[in-house]
């Protein structure tokens, strides 16, 4: 599962990761709080690169920690995913995730683009 900040962000993430569960917390603060389903192993938080970003993503570590849940976190080139699908495109967005997701999953979700 993924979860980020804003739904833009994480539709961006959707257009090359279209089978990965995703949440869209509407803000930093409710992405803090979001609640983990009860088979969830593994977490990439969608961090967006500002301070209430930060936060979310120290605060969410520490609830996986807690929970078991592996945490991973996914971190944009510029604000946010959102933003780095507009400045450069969907194949440097595909190419900055790989890099980022473990290894078992980029096959599994990560899209090919043909």
């Amino acid at each position: 599962m993924a979860a980020g900040e804003r739904i833009e962000t994480m539709l961006s993430l959707r257009c090359v990761m279209p089978s990965l569960t995703m949440v869209a917390a509407v803000s930093a603060a409710h992405l803090g709080a979001i609640l983990f389903p009860a088979a969830l192993r593994r977490l990439y938080i969608v961090r967006d690169d500002d301070r209430a970003g930060d936060s979310a993503m120290n605060g969410l570590i520490g609830r996986t920690r807690v929970a078991g849940i592996e945490a991973i976190v996914l971190s944009p080139r510029c604000g946010d995913f959102n933003e780095d699908l507009r400045n450069f495109d969907i194949d440097a967005l595909r190419a900055a995730l790989r890099i980022q997701l473990a290894s078992e999953d980029v096959g599994r979700f990560l899209s090919t683009g043909v």
